[in-house]
């Protein structure tokens, strides 16, 4: 039932994703950076709830006059921050709820992930707090219809000894000491919140907590352009002795207010509960089987570091060496974080099937899914393949390419292929091209996989493709499982290039080169899309 569910999600995230992408490029696509958005608007959020502070007054009568003085008086400087701290408040509101969804479809929430998805869940409950305690400080008819409503919902609850709606729906029991209380709960709260985030984020490697520059911009001008075009502004000064009839909602935080007259507050209080508990409990709802984890093998493990450093999830860590080779540590693997993804064996240097020994062995593989039965599978599809321009295809199970019938090696992520395969491939004339078929470049299953298969390719990354290996003879292709038509159209294409060329110029074994960081001209592999 959740897989018909998230099915058509993803195909609906897809459908407004690759458009956008490949007008924008991937580094531009909002629904990518949807978590450093977050962030984003938090500290928009923070910035101008500080200048705003300067200006208000706590008194029970100076709250709302301090408001309005910001809206009014000084409009062109605290008006502008009020408008701002409103309107990203209730984007933070779309990017949570937007990555969640997203998250879901793309089935990102389960195995190792869940602990992402679990501390994503108090997220959602102190954003919604510290954005609900905001409109009490306004003091104006919407401020009075929040408190009452929250104040009844409070009550339903076995918390307090005595009531604490009636203090807004009668004159004469508020003092400032509340606006005081509000004040510091809407200052808590976020800080609670920000520690929060940086938790949700504590088991990923490399998080985005920064969007691209030119993104940032183009949203801090679209929200400054709309907080000149529609301002914030108050509803109207509250009046205790009379309940508020008709109010503006703003429904990224209010939604439910309006329920707790046609369902009761227990119902609402159900609907929350249960919320809650289906988004605990989604990660094992149905129990995901999980692949082995990696594992190390001593002997061919140098304790270089690469793993750890490549590794999307921090599943690996360096420790002190505990066998009798001259190196000081070595890697080890939790399994409860690995994912399986295969990416710690396409970086082990160790990895690579020019070794004549039947038994090939690296440093860190999968015991499913080992280096030499990758060795096998590429061997076995390339003598199938005929005719001119042979195309062997490594493909990513969780994009476009997985589904081709012929010539296909289908691989947990693209980064799980050493570089050294290419080559193995290619001068063993296996094949006459090679396709790396992946993910969208924007929606990486395995988040790095894409990224560090290109910076290989570039020179920027070991292991680095090596300079004699003919660029002209791979073809990067980064699609999604509804592309699957633009695929094999691309593959057909590369395939008929590859017959177009001359035969390749057998070259004379090189010298392994130094480790390289820096991009080298040589090194860029044409065709690329």
């Amino acid at each position: 039932m959740i897989g018909a569910i998230r099915k058509p999600l993803r195909y609906g995230f897809e459908l407004i994703e690759r458009p956008f992408e490949r007008v924008f490029g991937p580094a531009l696509n909002p629904l990518a950076q949807l978590g450093a958005l977050g962030f984003f608007f938090f500290w928009i959020v923070a910035v101008s709830g500080i200048y705003l502070f300067i200006f208000f007054d706590t008194g029970i009568e100076q709250a709302y006059q301090s408001v309005e003085s910001i809206t009014n008086d000084h409009w062109y400087h605290a008006g502008v921050m009020r408008s701002l701290h409103r309107y990203a408040s209730d984007l933070m509101v779309v990017m949570v709820a937007t990555h969640l969804l997203r998250e879901f479809a793309y089935d990102h929430y389960r195995g190792a992930r869940f602990f992402s998805w679990l501390t994503g869940l108090p997220i959602i409950w102190l954003l919604y707090a510290s954005g609900i305690t905001g409109y009490w400080l306004v003091w104006d008819k919407l401020a009075q219809y929040v408190a009452i409503i929250s104040s009844e919902l409070l009550d339903w609850l076995p918390i307090f000894g005595e009531p604490i709606a009636r203090n807004f729906i009668a004159t004469g029991t508020l003092t400032s000491r509340f606006f005081t209380l509000m004040v510091f709960m809407h200052i808590a709260v976020p800080l609670f919140l920000l520690f929060l985030m940086w938790v949700h984020i504590l088991r990923i490697s490399r998080p985005k907590v920064n969007p691209p520059r030119t993104l940032a911009l183009m949203s801090l001008a679209a929200l400054i352009g709309v907080s000149l075009w529609n301002p914030a502004v108050s509803q109207g000064h509250v009046d205790l002795a009379r309940a508020p009839v008709e109010v503006g909602l703003d429904w990224f935080y209010l939604p439910l207010y309006p329920l707790t007259d046609i369902w009761g507050k227990g119902a609402v209080w159900a609907f929350l509960g249960a919320f809650s508990v289906m988004i605990g409990l989604m990660p094992w709802l149905p129990p995901l089987r999980r692949a082995k984890a990696a594992e190390v093998t001593l002997d061919h493990c140098n304790g270089c570091g690469r793993c750890a450093e490549d590794c999307p999830y921090e599943a690996i860590r360096m420790v002190r060496r505990t066998d009798a080779l001259p190196f000081p540590t070595q890697a080890e693997v939790n399994p409860s974080l690995c994912v399986s993804c295969g990416i710690c064996t396409g970086s082990c240097p160790s990895s690579t099937p020019f070794r004549r020994s039947e038994e090939l062995v690296t440093g860190i593989d999968l015991p499913e899914y080992s280096l030499k039965e990758l060795r096998e599978r590429t061997r076995e599809t390339a003598a199938a393949l005929e005719g001119p321009g042979r195309v062997l295809v490594f493909a990513c199970e969780h994009g476009a390419g997985a589904g081709g019938e012929r010539g296909v090696v289908p691989v947990p992520c693209v980064a799980m292929v050493p570089p050294s395969f290419f080559d193995f491939v290619l001068s063993r004339k296996l094949a006459d091209g090679v396709v790396v078929a992946g993910c969208a470049e924007s929606a990486c299953f395995n988040r790095l996989g894409v990224t560090w298969t290109q910076e290989r390719f570039t020179g920027a990354r070991d292991p680095y493709l090596r300079a004699r290996v003919p660029r002209e003879r791979i073809k990067t292709i980064w699609a999604s499982t509804l592309e699957v038509a633009r695929f094999e159209r691309e593959r057909a294409a590369f395939a008929a290039e590859i017959a177009a060329l001359p035969p390749p110029v057998a070259r004379k074994a090189q010298p392994s080169a130094p480790a390289a960081r820096t991009p080298a001209p040589d090194r860029v592999p044409e065709g690329t899309s």
